[in-house]
């Protein structure tokens, strides 16, 4: 876990204060229910993480029982370019937070009422972290299609298409 610098820090409390409004605003949620999510800690996950775009971290009371900890995004989602699918991200970890743990049926219908489209951004958004990383670019001979990654494949991979051996291509700015 890293630490939220104070930007980082504004950018959160900015984007709590949408997510909880929107909340409100679908009469799903009752007022100790948010006001409780008021009091969740937020922080920022490493930058270097490409699959995990947030998590909700839980610690163990001495019950037993579980009690929220904080909730941490990926950093670059507080970039404004990201903004719709941050909130979409806060929203889903707000639903881990109230108590809705599992990725069920019933958390699946809860995250979809989330109303603006940035739900349908998390796919980007990982390709966009990997690719920010990627240091080479699997690439299929044959159809041209590129994986980015940050380790050579050395010919051990096939395209999901073709079933060609990919092809190790550097990338130019790699860190």
């Amino acid at each position: 876990m890293a630490r939220a610098n104070p930007d980082q820090l504004a950018s959160l409390e900015s984007l709590k204060e949408r997510v909880l409004e929107v909340m409100a605003s679908l009469s799903l949620f009752g007022a100790a229910e948010l006001r409780a999510l008021e009091e969740v800690r937020l922080g920022v996950l490493r930058r270097n993480a490409t699959q995990r775009h947030g998590v909700t971290r839980w610690k163990v009371l001495a019950s037993g029982s579980l009690e929220v900890e904080s909730v941490d995004l990926h950093p670059e989602l507080l970039n404004q370019a990201w903004r719709d699918y941050a909130e979409f991200v806060l929203y889903h970890e707000y639903l881990h937070a109230m108590g809705h743990r599992a990725h069920d049926q019933r958390f699946r219908a809860l995250e979809s009422l989330w109303p603006n489209d940035g739900q349908n951004r998390g796919k980007a958004f990982t390709k966009a972290m990997r690719l920010n990383r990627a240091q080479w670019i699997w690439e299929c001979p044959t159809c041209g299609q590129g994986f980015p990654r940050q380790r050579r494949g050395a010919g051990r991979f096939l395209c999901r298409t073709c079933r060609c051996v990919l092809v190790d291509v550097p990338i130019e700015n790699a860190q």
